[in-house]
């Protein structure tokens, strides 16, 4: 054997080594009960969204066993899921504050316990939203100076944009400097996922004018025409999707 060939095939791997380290992974823990149509809709999903994207790491979180028989029953053992085992489940009937203090065994609480322990980067659940929030609350917090958290939507639009809307259900009562929060976060989040280099925030009113809408909406107004951010004004649902 040449000696030289030795060494350049050792490099080679070497370099394939790298080139692998530097592929980034992330591990996306899927709430395998969260859907009430059952199991087999979640994986089918799972199998998409790896195929798309061969980047996602998907960890199926439920009852192991129903969730392997799944696996079998339509031919998906040959996808690369792993499976971490939660013996409770969250129905969307449950009380959300009830269920993230007592079903610490749920799909929602262990799939949030391995972002916790940074083994997975994001949860998904297509369950009861106001579980997976309380949860979250309970095991994650907040970030530093939030003072509540929300949710967000994307629509699209008929022209091809994408517009961020957000409370969408977090919180009934709501004081202006939490929105003007929400606004931020928005605004970031436009910024880092949509690739918006300078996104505009708009306040949904019933009109145009400054002084339209009740005092949450004009005291808030005031706020974001204060801050940093590139407020538009106040827009009206048409403005949404247009």
């Amino acid at each position: 054997d040449n000696p030289s060939e030795k060494g350049k095939g050792k490099g080679k791997g070497k370099e394939k080594e790298k080139e692998k380290g530097k592929r980034l992974i992330m591990r996306i823990a899927l709430d395998a009960m969260g859907v009430e149509k059952g199991i087999g809709m979640v994986i089918e999903g799972a199998e998409k969204a790896v195929e798309s994207n061969p980047q996602i790491e998907v960890i199926l979180v439920g009852d192991k066993k129903r969730t392997e028989d799944e696996l079998t029953r339509y031919g998906h053992k040959r996808m690369p899921f792993s499976i971490v085992h939660a013996p409770e489940v969250v129905e969307m009937t449950d009380s959300p504050s009830i269920a993230a203090k007592t079903k610490r065994g749920s799909s929602i609480a262990v799939g949030l316990d391995l972002l916790e322990k940074g083994k997975a980067e994001a949860l998904v659940s297509a369950g009861n939203t106001g579980a997976v929030m309380a949860t979250s609350l309970l095991k994650l917090g907040k970030l530093k100076g939030v003072k509540r958290p929300c949710l967000a939507v994307i629509f699209p639009t008929l022209d091809g944009r994408r517009v961020i809307i957000l409370d969408v259900g977090a919180n009934v009562d709501c004081k202006p400097y939490h929105l003007l929060q929400f606004a931020f976060m928005g605004s970031i989040y436009a910024q880092k996922v949509l690739k918006k280099r300078r996104p505009r925030v708009g306040l949904l009113s019933i009109g145009e004018e400054d002084n339209k809408g009740n005092n949450l909406v004009i005291q808030t107004s005031k706020l974001l025409q204060e801050s940093s951010l590139n407020f538009v004004g106040n827009i009206e649902g048409r403005d949404i999707t247009g």
